[in-house]
């Protein structure tokens, strides 16, 4: 498939809008592809999701958004465009659990994800071997209540220095500092429960210990606000009383693994749009 433009859009809801931004592309001899959106009542807010092929497109690559913002400003909201043949650089944070951070790594060489993972990063060493068997790079930081903030510089150099645009926190166990989100706010992070219930640590024991009949696993954004950004993807699986804790942990792994994948895929296809503390995803 030739390479195509996408455009995420949201602003305040007024009539018209869909015409607008249909006529702009039209005009300039582009063929929309996939075209979907959502208008949030209560805030008053048109969200869109809008693709479209570069082939036979009149404006070149550098004019689309100087032109595009003549027609956005007087929306009075926000917007991005990106295209499909710019891949995404993808660091994977990691600690000592490995089931999300293969997962990711196989999707991504099928040709499921398209990204290229250039850095892996680690508070421990133990998951070295899988990024050497990968050929990817591989940094030991360690982490520690005194060093957190001169170790948090590092990763933010080393994230600058390989011009990543996403990190995906694959089971790091480590919470990261509002001053690191504020610099780089592009983090995904798994959790292993169905949020916002049993959130922070052990969820599994607690929830056996509840003897809950789900089980969850959350992706979301991270923000300050530990475990409390916006919500991507969520997904559930049933337990009995029959399940022990060991096969809670299995059951939920295989959920992590998914959940995560998928809310990865969106974002890297740039169908997720972010308002407030919550998201429009476009199927």
């Amino acid at each position: 498939m030739s390479a195509t433009a996408t455009l995420l859009l949201s602003c305040p809801d007024h009539q018209g809008l869909v015409a607008k931004l249909a006529n702009f592309i039209y005009s300039n001899g582009g063929n929309i592809i996939q075209a979907d959106q959502h208008t949030d009542f209560a805030a008053d807010l048109f969200l869109t999701r809008i693709e479209w092929q570069l082939e036979g497109f009149n404006l070149p690559r550098d004019v689309i958004e100087p032109a595009f913002s003549a027609i956005a400003a007087p929306m009075g909201g926000t917007w991005r465009i990106h295209f499909s043949d710019v891949v995404p650089r993808v660091a994977i944070w990691v600690s000592k659990q490995d089931h999300c951070l293969l997962d990711l790594l196989w999707r991504q060489r099928s040709g499921e994800l398209n990204a290229e993972i250039t850095l892996i990063m680690s508070n421990h060493p133990d998951l070295k071997p899988i990024a050497d068997q990968f050929g990817i790079e591989f940094h030991h930081i360690p982490i520690t209540k005194e060093t957190k903030a001169a170790q948090e510089l590092k990763q933010l150099e080393l994230l600058q220095h390989h011009d990543i645009d996403l990190v995906v926190l694959a089971k790091y166990m480590q919470v990261l500092s509002a001053d690191f989100v504020k610099h780089f706010p592009r983090v995904i992070n798994i959790h292993h429960s169905f949020l916002p219930a049993f959130a922070g640590a052990n969820p599994y024991q607690r929830a056996y210990e509840r003897g809950v009949k789900i089980i969850g696993a959350t992706a979301h954004y991270a923000t300050p606000d530990l475990d409390e950004g916006p919500i991507i993807e969520q997904d559930v699986i049933r337990v009995s009383h029959r399940d022990s804790t060991p096969d809670l942990i299995r059951k939920g792994k295989d959920l992590e693994r998914m959940v995560l994948a998928r809310a990865v895929r969106s974002h890297l296809q740039h169908r997720v749009l972010i308002y407030g503390n919550r998201t429009v995803v476009f199927a």
